[in-house]
């Protein structure tokens, strides 16, 4: 498994795909939920700041996980686009990939971590609280073509 911080042609694209077939096999989201990843995946591809990374796993070429830090102010970082592919998980891979995410935004000067997800991803749930997340809040909305609970997290450092 090579890990990099280096977008290469096709990796937008298959972080936008592993996003959108992994949560419509386990979780029943629909088409929009690509469209909700890709739109600000695309904005941070472009902006190029400094701090701000993207780590993606491979093996063999294939993605097997994602994950990203993004500014949202001098003091606020927020992880974005944590995926791991059901092949790769078991293994450590989600952990390494968070530790990366949570060193880095240390090293930016960053005192908070947000992160947006929904309720009932318990394997996600159980790493985040591990890490130091807390619930900030939550709140029943329509997305991705049903009913979710959007939460909040938050770690500080």
């Amino acid at each position: 498994m090579i890990i990099s911080n280096t977008l290469e042609p096709g990796d937008l694209g298959q972080i936008v795909k592993q996003h959108g077939l992994l949560y419509a096999a386990e979780y029943g989201y629909d088409f929009t939920f690509e469209a909700y990843v890709a739109e600000p995946l695309a904005q941070f591809a472009i902006r190029k700041n400094p701090r701000e990374r993207i780590w993606l796993a491979k093996l063999d070429g294939e993605l097997m996980g994602s994950i990203c830090i993004c500014e949202q102010s001098a003091s606020v970082a927020q992880l974005r686009w944590f995926s791991v592919a059901p092949q790769a998980r078991g293994q450590g891979l989600g952990k390494t990939l968070i530790d990366h995410a949570l060193s880095f935004s240390i090293e930016q000067g960053y005192s908070k971590v947000i992160l947006w997800t929904v309720a009932g991803l318990a394997v996600s749930k159980a790493l985040y609280l591990r890490n130091g997340f807390q619930l900030a809040f939550e709140e029943e909305r329509e997305l991705w073509g049903q009913p979710q609970v959007e939460q909040c997290y938050e770690k500080h450092f």
